[in-house]
């Protein structure tokens, strides 16, 4: 595995600890953060196979076309990607509007389906790690 990928991979796993621990207080960061573990764990793939992207609208379009529409994730999948970018942005920058518990407990599942989701498309480059991760974990 390229180092890129394999530091996006890492930004990953950490940003979903990260979500998983403000989950009990502060859903406008945890809701940031399982985004980012999302974001970074398709950059880690897209970077596996050499594409980059600059924006993260770049990044959205990708996952649909080069994974749900390739055939590599399902549709529902690609639904999770663009809820978790919109509830991102409401997280950071949603001014009176804020994320309520329920949404970043819907967060959190989405970010470890889609790490998981990662993870079995290239099992030897995306490990799960052994300890404090289990994308079917119960909220």
């Amino acid at each position: 595995m390229n180092k890129e990928a394999q530091d996006f991979w890492d930004r990953a796993v950490e940003s979903l600890g990260a979500a998983e621990e403000l989950l009990p207080k502060y859903a406008d960061a945890c809701a940031s953060r399982a985004y980012y573990a999302a974001f970074h764990a398709v950059s880690a793939w897209f970077a596996l196979r050499g594409q980059t992207f600059t924006r993260h609208s770049a990044v959205e379009t990708a996952v649909h076309r080069d994974l749900v529409k390739a055939g590599h994730w399902p549709s529902d999948l690609g639904k999770a990607y663009s809820f978790l970018l919109e509830l991102r942005f409401t997280g950071d920058y949603g001014g009176g509007k804020h994320v309520s518990r329920e949404e970043a407990e819907k967060a959190v599942h989405n970010a470890r389906r889609i790490l998981q989701a990662v993870h079995q498309l290239n099992p030897e480059a995306f490990p799960i790690p052994k300890a404090g991760f289990s994308p079917t974990n119960k909220l």
